[in-house]
C-alpha cells in the first residue's frame, strides 16, 4: 500500500513492541520514519533497519520521555533528517502497579512524566512543524476508561489524562485541520505483558474475545487514523481490547 507515500512520522518509542509494530507499519504504508528509544539502542537499529528493507528512510533517535529538551530535539532532528513532520504517534510508555498506600510520589511522578508530560511536549514542538492535514495519534489504554483491579492509581491516572490531552488538542489545531486521536490498548501479547505471563488468565477472563491482542492490530488501527480516510476524525478514542471493557 501507498497510502502514506511522501509523509514522514515520528513514533516514540518504536524500538519495541507496539511502537515498534506501527513504526513498521506506517513504513509500509509510505512513511519515512523517525523513532525514539530510550535504553535499547540494538532494538532501535533493527526497527530502523528493517524500515530500511522496505525502501523508506529511517532514523533512530536516543531520547528518554522524561527529558524534555531531548524530545524536542528528537522533534527537530527528525523534520530536518526527513525533510518534514507529517504524523506524530506517542507511543512510549510503562507500566505501573502499586495501590495507593504503596504508591510514591516519585513512581507518580515518573509515570507521568512519561505518558502525559513528554506526550504534551511532543505534540508541541510536532504541531510547529506540520502543516495542514497533520496527524498527532496517542496511544493510551483501555485502563485510561474503568479500573478493573486495584493497583492503577498512577497508570490509569495518566491513561485518563491522555485522553483529555487529546480532545483538547483537536479542538486547538482543528482550524489547521490537524487532527488529533487517541488509539486505547487492552492486553497485547509485548515483552512487557506477554500472553504467557502470570497474570494473562486473569486478564483474559475479562474479554469477550478471550484472547490477547497483536501488536499489529494496534499499528493497523493507527496507520488508517494517520491516513487521508481519517481526514475528518478528531478527538475521538478507539479501544481495541476484544471486549474487554463492554
Amino acid at each position: 500500500m501507498s497510502r502514506l507515500q511522501n509523509k514522514t512520522a515520528f513514533v516514540t518509542g518504536g524500538s519495541r513492541g507496539i511502537g515498534a509494530a506501527i513504526a513498521l507499519k506506517l513504513a509500509e504504508d509510505g512513511a519515512d520514519i523517525a523513532l525514539t528509544y530510550a535504553s535499547s539502542p540494538d532494538k532501535a537499529d533493527a526497527v530502523a533497519n528493517s524500515i530500511k528493507a522496505l525502501g523508506r528512510k529511517a532514523i533512530a533517535i536516543k531520547a528518554d520521555n522524561r527529558d524534555a529538551v531531548a524530545v524536542e530535539n528528537a522533534v527537530e532532528e527528525a523534520h530536518r533528517t526527513l525533510g518534514g513532520l507529517d504524523i506524530l504517534v506517542n507511543s512510549a510508555g510503562v507500566f505501573s502497579v502499586d495501590t495507593i498506600d504503596q504508591l510514591s510520589l516519585e513512581e507518580f511522578d515518573r509515570v507521568m512524566e512519561i505518558h502525559v508530560r513528554a506526550s504534551f511536549v511532543a505534540a508541541k514542538a510536532a504541531a510547529a512543524k506540520m502543516q495542514t492535514g497533520g496527524r498527532i495519534i496517542t496511544i493510551g489504554s483501555n485502563l485510561g476508561e474503568q479500573v478493573p483491579f486495584p493497583g492503577l492509581v498512577a497508570y490509569s491516572t495518566s491513561k485518563f489524562a491522555l485522553l483529555g490531552l487529546t480532545k483538547a488538542l483537536a479542538r486547538d489545531l482543528g482550524p489547521r485541520e490537524i487532527t488529533a486521536n487517541i488509539v486505547q490498548p487492552g492486553s497485547t501479547d509485548t515483552d512487557m505483558n506477554p500472553a504467557s505471563g502470570d497474570h494473562a488468565d486473569a486478564q483474559r477472563a475479562l474479554m469477550a474475545i478471550p484472547r490477547f491482542g497483536e501488536a499489529r492490530d494496534v499499528a493497523a488501527l493507527v496507520a488508517f487514523l494517520a491516513s487521508n480516510e481519517a481526514k475528518s476524525i478528531t478527538g475521538a478514542s478507539f479501544t481495541i481490547d476484544g471486549g474487554a471493557n463492554i
